[in-house]
């Protein structure tokens, strides 16, 4: 009984918080409605105003009127100072536009691929792992989604394995190096001409730190704002375009560089204990760099407008969304990530306090009504009614979902009742490039484009996941029609070749050695 009283309360705490996200999410869009308007609203004012002083009935008003402004000159000199001054406050309290100038997907070379039946023979001989382990990796290989031509450093390819700073630094500065020249390239901009750099790193993070590395490299001024962020998960590519976001708004007529990437060479996994050797069969080597601006003059070659981003911390709701992705020590005193049995329960907590906070943000009244009547009739009334999953697909034309493996995006699509279609940039993702930790959402963009699918004034949607437990979105919008990706996006040499069919599950040795045609290796 005392269980069941408890399990209310927090219902109805939960019911709380939701309707006041939601009444304060509209109340933000309200205002920020009318604070747009607001010049409009003025300039309809003033001209009802002109248009009544000029009749000839208010002539007359109108002579009085200026009589008392001369006798009266220092107070209208005030009042005039006065408006000046608040259109001026109007004008500077407005949000500085953020645009995504670029972006820049790596692409290692040709002799960093490694088939799924390959790794697994490279993993039996350079490891120490037992033959149960060797299966079981097999096992997760076999459903994980991932295809044969994922990309692995040099220093996991070798026998032994190669796992020391020097290596793992090798690894860091071909990627984080390989996507800042090309992005920087693909926009003609000055490195001096950056005054925010962010790098994310969730399990590297190494002294001088990454952002010290490109500012070292680039040659960057000395008063460049730099922060370097880590231990944040998959996630933390998103937390990073938040961040430059809100910098982009004290920080005038600049550029932000955004990158994210993960370093697998001291993170790969050597022991036996199962929930550790499950990042095995996903991470692979990956990094991306965008390149951010808040002048208005670069809305004529930007791609995208950032909207919206939210972010969901999940890590005050309870003990097991702190501990479902941890980074320990097994029993041999292997380092590796443990991945909780509950991760996709947690994920799907996550994922709805997320668009609790979004969808009035995005979604139409009516699909609002309807999630908030389905809370009010499960919670309050306790009938017995499925929850509503808005849908998405009537305020959004593109999802980018963290390839975090395909139990996830199978989860992603039930939840929110996606098509194929709309997955395919996220399982394509995962089949050719691996779980490239928070860069992952950003091949998924390039690959958008690389299909053409980017249309002017579509909205993409990117929706992604991190230790903690987090979950986090950024929504934006396409100020042109992307039809022409370029040479170096990172699917161009093969993206006639996709999508293909991923089944459920593919015996290693039943999956054809023959990739589809690659070049020899570039970013994007």
């Amino acid at each position: 009984m005392a269980s069941h009283h408890r399990s209310i309360a927090m219902d109805s705490r939960e019911l709380f918080r939701t309707v006041r996200q939601a009444t304060l999410n509209h109340a933000r869009l309200l205002n920020h409605r009318l604070v747009a308007r607001l010049p409009h609203l003025l300039a309809v004012t003033l001209l009802v105003a002109v248009a009544q002083l000029v009749s000839p009935a208010s002539l007359a008003g109108c002579r009085a009127l200026r009589d008392s402004a001369r006798a009266n000159a220092g107070l209208v000199a005030a009042a005039c100072a006065g408006v000046a001054a608040a259109a001026y406050a109007y004008a500077a309290s407005r949000p500085r536009p953020v645009y995504l100038v670029d972006l820049a997907g790596y692409k290692p070379g040709r002799a960093h691929e490694a088939t799924r039946a390959g790794s697994i023979r490279h993993f039996a001989e350079a490891g120490r792992f037992t033959d149960e382990s060797i299966a079981f990796q097999a096992r997760m290989l076999e459903r994980a989604g991932v295809g044969e031509a994922t990309h692995f450093p040099k220093s996991l390819l070798t026998v032994p394995v190669d796992m020391c700073l020097r290596a793992a630094r090798e690894e860091s500065e071909a990627v984080v190096f390989g996507a800042v020249d090309d992005v920087l390239a693909r926009t003609g901009v000055r490195a001096e001409d950056i005054g925010v750099v962010i790098v994310n790193s969730s399990l590297f993070s190494p002294t001088p730190s990454f952002t010290s590395l490109v500012v070292n490299r680039y040659g960057l001024r000395h008063d460049v704002v730099t922060h370097n962020l880590s231990g944040m998960g998959c996630s933390a590519g998103i937390i990073a375009i938040d961040l430059a976001k809100h910098l982009l708004q004290v920080h005038p007529d600049t550029y932000a560089l955004v990158v994210s990437t993960e370093n697998i060479t001291l993170n790969a996994y050597r022991g036996n204990h199962r929930s550790m050797l499950v990042t095995n069969t996903l991470f692979r080597m990956g990094g991306a760099a965008v390149l951010l601006s808040n002048r208005r003059a670069d809305r004529r070659r930007a791609k995208y407008q950032l909207v919206h981003t939210v972010r969901t911390h999940r890590g005050g709701a309870s003990d097991r969304s702190y501990g479902c992705v941890t980074q320990e020590e097994d029993a041999e005193g292997h380092v590796g990530v443990s991945l909780s049995k509950e991760l996709m329960s947690v994920a799907g907590e996550a994922l709805r306090t997320n668009i609790t906070t979004l969808g009035p943000l995005v979604l139409p009244l009516s699909e609002q009504l309807r999630f908030l009547a389905a809370v009010l009739l499960k919670r309050v009334l306790r009938a017995d009614v499925k929850p509503y999953m808005p849908d998405f697909k009537l305020a959004l034309e593109h999802f980018c979902i963290h390839a975090g493996g395909r139990g996830v995006l199978d989860e992603l699509e039930r939840s929110l009742n996606l098509s194929a279609w709309h997955m395919e940039p996220s399982r394509m993702t995962l089949y050719r490039f691996g779980n490239t930790s928070s860069s992952s959402l950003w091949y998924e963009l390039a690959y958008c484009e690389a299909k053409g699918r980017i249309k002017k004034g579509d909205r993409v949607w990117q929706i992604a996941f991190g230790s903690g437990f987090k979950c986090n979105s950024a929504v934006w919008k396409a100020l042109r029609t992307v039809d022409d990706a370029g040479e170096t996006n990172p699917w161009a040499a093969e993206i006639d070749h996709f999508p293909v069919h991923v089944p459920k599950v593919a015996p290693l040795e039943s999956v054809s050695d023959h990739a589809p045609p690659k070049d020899g290796g570039h970013t994007a």
